[in-house]
């Protein structure tokens, strides 16, 4: 089989095995969210940075949620890197937008962060001040020992098919997975123009 072949083959396995159970609970979570006022902050690093800048533009166009993330002011990010420290990054700013309990982040992310080995820092002490403010913690990830699979409230695990592949299959799957959120009969409020 040739590379395309096999990488499209696992995209189909991760399709026939991703838990849709999960992606259920999260459209249930996300139409809460909306119905209570909360609003919706998205948080990831490299490819996935760029996933949370998409899918704010389709959570308030197409679902009608306030949604945010702190990637998408980048004279911010890079100052607060700068200044006070590239861990920090989120939890800072999500503390000055008065994070709350009506209130959730979405984490997209490879491996969700790791406190003991100081991987994606920023994003462990993003889940460690949601949970302290009371605001719920989703995520659609691609490891399920990292801190926010094992500390979310409702996490879609992206099926890892192929240990080579993990990086590209967990960032192109958090699209699909968002995509489809946004398509959901509970979440949509606008039709796409296309």
């Amino acid at each position: 089989m040739s590379h395309t072949e096999t990488f499209f083959a696992a995209a189909a396995q991760i399709c026939n095995s991703i838990s849709f159970v999960s992606i259920e609970a999260l459209a249930s979570e996300l139409d809460r969210l909306r119905e209570r006022g909360g609003r919706l902050f998205l948080i990831g690093v490299g490819g996935s940075a760029g996933n949370c800048s998409h899918a704010v533009n389709d959570f308030r166009k197409l679902c009608g949620i306030e949604a945010y993330s702190p990637v998408d002011n980048v004279s911010e990010l890079t100052a607060r890197t700068n200044d006070e420290g590239w861990d920090t990054v989120f939890a800072v700013w999500l503390e000055l937008s008065r994070l709350n309990e009506k209130d959730a982040i979405l984490v997209y992310s490879v491996g969700g962060g790791d406190a003991e080995r100081n991987i994606s820092a920023n994003i462990v002490k993003a889940v460690d001040l949601a949970k302290e403010r009371s605001a719920k913690v989703l995520g659609i990830v691609g490891r399920d020992s990292g801190y926010t699979a094992r500390h979310g409230d409702v996490v879609v695990l992206i099926p890892q098919v192929n240990p080579s592949w993990v990086t590209p299959l967990s960032e192109a799957f958090q699209a699909v997975v968002w995509h489809c959120l946004v398509s959901h009969p509970a979440l949509q409020r606008r039709q796409t123009k296309w």
